[in-house]
């Protein structure tokens, strides 16, 4: 700009020569301010995010880049309704979550691979290729026999639906956006597009043709050519030297790597015309002072800090200004980036030397990237320019770093460190480990609807909750909403827990049970967090709480000061055996609507989460319990004098755990009611039905029962208003 308004004026003031001097001077001042004129590639930048936008040039990529790509279709966010309860009183929950389907255009030249994906910086996808959210991935590598996508046909038709040939995209379908606040999020993507080192000749297929440029990219895992092609040949030139030569047949870049050695130029030919340089030696050396900012420092992708931008810096003394900083879009380890800024800063103090040299003897094998030797000079020179004049082949010469030099800086590097990082856990999402089971009732609200939770967990701490579903027998699964995020602490017995009193505190018993996993733990409690409920535990079909863990190693804790059946599991105090499940109530379970889950026997809880491949069943422990009336408890026989036989005992009623006033608790079903039978239970020889806690067998009908069936004994159950509670054995006839 300066040029063109300094050369106007001196027209204006000066004529044609005035014209010239304003140019000079406008020059001077563009090189000021916008520099010497040089034009500079894309810069690196920071992690881009996903784009959307039209007209955006999609990059080709090259070994292994981090790359955030282009949406090119998408479907609106889809919403899905989940009611939960409702029945009986209950209020009902409404939960939404939403789904979405997109494709994302990634590279415009075929790759083989995606490693990890990145949703708004934590890991969507692990290098083992397991989605660490809802939803399906497919990849399509852009080659020329590539078939259209199933939901992009199935959404937009075949009139409408391109394959994208020759175009590599991936495809999210129903991607859950419930960790994302319900937007599709940014992501970006490993893309691995070649295996093994690439040169620029791989660079430069599909672009230019009939081309020679088999020059290795030493120590660059990864690029990306995002703009013209000369920008990206100007970005890798200070790391490895692309001087050109059109002059024959094919498009040579870097000449020198053709040949086994130097090669010697002839005497320098003398020009003695007016503009000729050299005068009469034939050549002119020059060597420029050092640079205000040399170029000592590189940026670059480190492949060690997932693709965060890196930094490294040459060794030396520092220049006489602020060091110039070389932007390389590519990546790279920190080991290799330290022999390249080393290399950049070597090659850029040796270049400061420079010789123009004019022969009349062409040797074909001399062009533009040639390395050579000359007459008189030290070192080896290469060739940046040529051109053919009347007096002879004018030569321009940069000189090169020894061989040695070279050797030392690529083969023994100063020590490079990538810098700290915390990257987010690449670790597989592990099973699910499910435990279904009903609970006494609490005596909180009616009592009318079953207890039914589900204790969802996993043996890794990166699990992230399961969707838990019912299964009434036909197979079909309903879903029943999420189990959260907490894990549930199981474990298994090792041993079988002693038989022993429900009424006493159990002070000798110990069970020995093992977690799944170590990171959980059992604690111990007061006589009052006992009494306030803590340190419930299901083990087998029997409700127990333990005062002390004691941990043994190895996932192992010892159990002992036990209250047994509580909640009316007395029945199951004998009968315990190894490898029970073990199950902390300590309300992590998720509580399952009892609407959805019904009272159906054979009814199943399933589970899956992001680490199952089928979905991860259960029955229901102690289905029932919650509606069934607890055993009647003091029976006793008394002989009268007539040798009738009076039989008592005393009820208990559903949810009456804390006995406060002394008052006998209400009875909590419609009415009171018992079912007093002689033998067996499943075929009794007398059935009656009594609604006191007692019954008179009179001396006859005893003679008769004990002659019948001796040995057999009088049982009594609780009729309550949904089942039978557990028998209680009133006396045994002789």
């Amino acid at each position: 700009m300066a040029t063109l308004v300094f050369s106007a004026l001196g027209t204006l003031f000066g004529g044609p020569l005035g014209g010239a001097i304003g140019a000079l001077a406008g020059r001077q001042v563009d090189s000021l301010i916008f520099g010497n004129g040089n034009r500079e590639g894309p810069r690196l930048k920071e992690l881009a995010a996903t784009a959307s936008s039209y007209g955006t040039a999609l990059p080709r990529h090259f070994g292994q880049m981090r790359v955030a790509g282009s949406v090119i279709w998408a479907t609106a966010l889809v919403e899905h309704k989940q009611t939960q309860g409702g029945g009986k009183g209950r209020p009902s929950v409404t939960t939404f979550s939403y789904t979405a389907s997109f494709a994302v255009a990634l590279a415009s030249r075929p790759i083989q691979s995606v490693g990890r994906i990145w949703a708004d910086g934590n890991l969507l996808r692990g290098a083992a290729g397991d989605l660490k959210a809802g939803g399906q991935f497919r990849l399509y590598t852009g080659e020329g026999d590539q078939q259209p996508d199933p939901l992009l046909l199935q959404v937009e038709g075949t009139v409408r639906c391109p394959a994208y040939r020759g175009l590599a995209y991936a495809v999210f379908e129903d991607l859950d956006l419930g960790t994302f606040f319900n937007r599709i999020p940014s992501l970006t993507f490993e893309v691995i597009a070649d295996t093994g080192p690439f040169t620029v000749q791989t660079i430069l297929d599909g672009v230019i043709g009939d081309s020679d440029a088999a020059l290795p990219l030493d120590g660059i895992d990864g690029f990306s050519c995002e703009g013209p092609l000369g920008e990206t040949l100007n970005l890798l030139d200070p790391m490895f030297p692309m001087d050109a030569d059109a002059g024959g047949e094919l498009l040579t870049i870097a000449r020198g790597r053709l040949q086994s050695a130097a090669i010697a130029l002839p005497e320098a030919a003398v020009a003695t015309g007016d503009g000729d340089f050299g005068a009469h030696a034939g050549y002119a050396r020059k060597r420029e002072p050092l640079a205000l900012s040399p170029p000592e420092v590189l940026r670059y992708y480190d492949i060690e800090r997932d693709y965060q931008p890196g930094l490294q810096r040459a060794t030396g003394r520092p220049g006489p200004g602020q060091p110039r900083t070389v932007e390389l879009p590519a990546a790279l380890t920190a080991a290799n980036a330290r022999i390249l800024v080393e290399r950049i800063a070597t090659r850029a103090g040796w270049a400061r030397e420079t010789l123009a040299w004019r022969t009349t003897e062409l040797d074909p094998a001399i062009g533009p990237g040639a390395i050579v030797t000359v007459p008189g000079q030290l070192g080896r020179w290469r060739v940046s320019e040529w051109e053919w004049r009347d007096k002879g082949v004018e030569l321009a010469l940069t000189r090169i770093a020894p061989m040695s030099t070279e050797a030392a800086a690529t083969t023994s590097p100063p020590p490079a460190d990538p810098g700290r990082s915390n990257p987010p856990a690449d670790v597989p999402a592990p099973p699910t480990i499910l435990a279904a089971f009903e609970l006494p009732w609490d005596g909180n609200g009616s009592g009318d609807a079953p207890a039914t939770f589900a204790a969802a967990t996993s043996a890794g701490t990166n699990w992230g909750g399961a969707a838990l579903y019912v299964d009434h027998g036909d197979g079909s699964l309903l879903p029943l909403g999420a189990s959260g995020r907490s894990r549930c602490i199981l474990g298994t017995a090792i041993e079988a827990l002693a038989p022993a009193s429900p009424l006493l505190f159990d002070r000798s018993a110990t069970i020995t049970v093992e977690l799944i996993a170590n990171d959980m733990a059992l604690t111990d409690a007061t006589p009052r967090l006992i009494a306030a409920g803590a340190n419930r535990a299901l083990l087998g079909g029997e409700l127990i709480q333990f005062a002390r863990a004691v941990p043994l190693g190895n996932r192992r804790w010892r159990l002992e000061a036990l209250l047994r059946g509580r909640g009316g599991t007395e029945a199951a105090v004998a009968g315990h055996g190894v490898g029970e499940r073990f199950v902390l109530l300590d309300g992590q379970p998720a509580a399952l609507d009892p609407a959805m889950v019904g009272t159906a026997t054979g009814t199943v809880i399933a589970a899956t989460g992001l680490g199952d491949s089928a979905p991860v069943e259960s029955p229901i422990a102690l289905q029932g319990i919650t509606r069934r009336p607890l055993s009647p408890v003091h029976g006793h026989a008394l002989t009268l004098p007539d040798n009738s036989l009076e039989l008592a005992w005393t009820r208990r009623a559903r949810g009456a755990w804390g006995w406060l006033d002394g008052v006998d608790a209400p009875l909590h079903e419609q009415a009171e009611a018992y079912l007093v039978t002689f033998g067996p239970l499943t075929a009794p020889a007398a059935i009656w039905q009594v609604t006191s806690p007692g019954l008179t067998i009179d001396a006859a009908q005893r003679t008769a029962l004990s002659s019948s069936l001796p040995g057999e004994s009088f049982r009594v159950r609780q009729q309550g208003t949904y089942a039978l509670s557990e028998p209680l054995v009133l006396a045994t006839l002789t």
